[in-house]
């Protein structure tokens, strides 16, 4: 295989992994340094931050590639999809699974050192990963099922921590579900009509005319589901500042999408990255900064 050949195969394996688009690395970080950095009280240790950072990079990329797999006959009837490697035909359906299967392998490899209940936990979230893209096919609301995959770092970062997972870390999923419902409602709202003639079902149909008032609502609980565990970790300024953020980033995606138009509403989904950011900063403030300040 030559240079040029060698390069454009890179090329492809980034676009299929969408290293290139790293709003789903994002989407999945965030929930996972919340429950890291409030597991450990503000002191994970860089190891252990890295094998998270890493292994959410890793494991996001894999799910991509199994995505593209399960959604290659629908993608090629969709504008935006399309052109999509593997849907393209730029890569073979063996070189897709052999990516994912790697790139999974690699993962694993990374907490091997970690105790056991987070090697069972990352099964589960292998599972939920490979499953996710065929929820379309059947669930209403798959954006849900995203949500429990996307939060699934979570409960792992709390076993990583404590070898144990408290009720803490299932409530701050719930939050994780809520907040995965909203943004990729505002997803679904781009492809509304490609999903309705190929017959895949999203929450943004299911709501139908409510659509609107769901991803509000869902914003809505979550951020109270958050306040509440901080009254009950007798958290302060810092951290409900950092909610308070959110809250003003979660009402500006009501102006990008009260109008349903397409690129707002995608606008909408990329921006939920400054709502995971502003949560974490708060709970960093909280956990590190504050205490300097006594």
């Amino acid at each position: 295989m030559n240079l040029a050949l060698f390069k454009e195969k890179l090329d492809l394996y980034e676009r299929l992994m969408r290293l290139d688009k790293p709003i789903g690395i994002l989407l999945l970080l965030w929930p996972t340094l919340w429950a890291l950095w409030i597991a450990s009280r503000g002191a994970p240790g860089w190891m252990l931050a890295w094998i998270f950072v890493l292994g959410t990079v890793l494991m996001r990329s894999a799910g991509c590639v199994i995505n593209d797999y399960a959604d290659r006959e629908f993608d090629r009837h969709v504008e935006r999809t399309r052109e999509r490697p593997l849907t393209a035909g730029k890569v073979s359906v063996r070189e897709a699974l052999v990516l994912a299967t790697v790139l999974t392998l690699c993962a694993g490899l990374l907490i091997v050192r970690l105790n056991k209940l987070v090697w069972l936990l990352a099964v589960v979230a292998v599972f939920l990963a490979v499953s996710y893209p065929f929820t379309k096919r059947f669930f209403a609301i798959p954006q849900a099922y995203l949500g429990i995959a996307f939060g699934f770092g979570i409960p792992m970062a709390f076993a990583a921590v404590h070898g144990s997972i408290p009720a803490l870390a299932w409530w701050m999923l719930v939050a994780n579900i809520f907040w995965a419902i909203a943004y990729d409602t505002e997803y679904a709202m781009v492809d509304r009509d490609d999903d309705i003639r190929l017959g895949i079902k999203t929450s943004a149909l299911t709501f139908g005319q409510f659509d609107v008032a769901a991803v509000m609502l869902c914003y809505g609980i979550a951020l109270a589901i958050l306040a509440w565990i901080g009254t009950q970790q007798h958290f302060g300024y810092f951290y409900f500042g950092g909610l308070a953020v959110a809250t003003g980033v979660a009402l500006y995606h009501w102006t990008l999408i009260r109008g349903r138009e397409r690129m707002k509403c995608f606008k909408a989904f990329l921006h939920n990255n400054w709502l995971g950011a502003a949560i974490f900063l708060g709970i960093a403030a909280e956990l590190n900064l504050k205490p300097l300040l006594r």
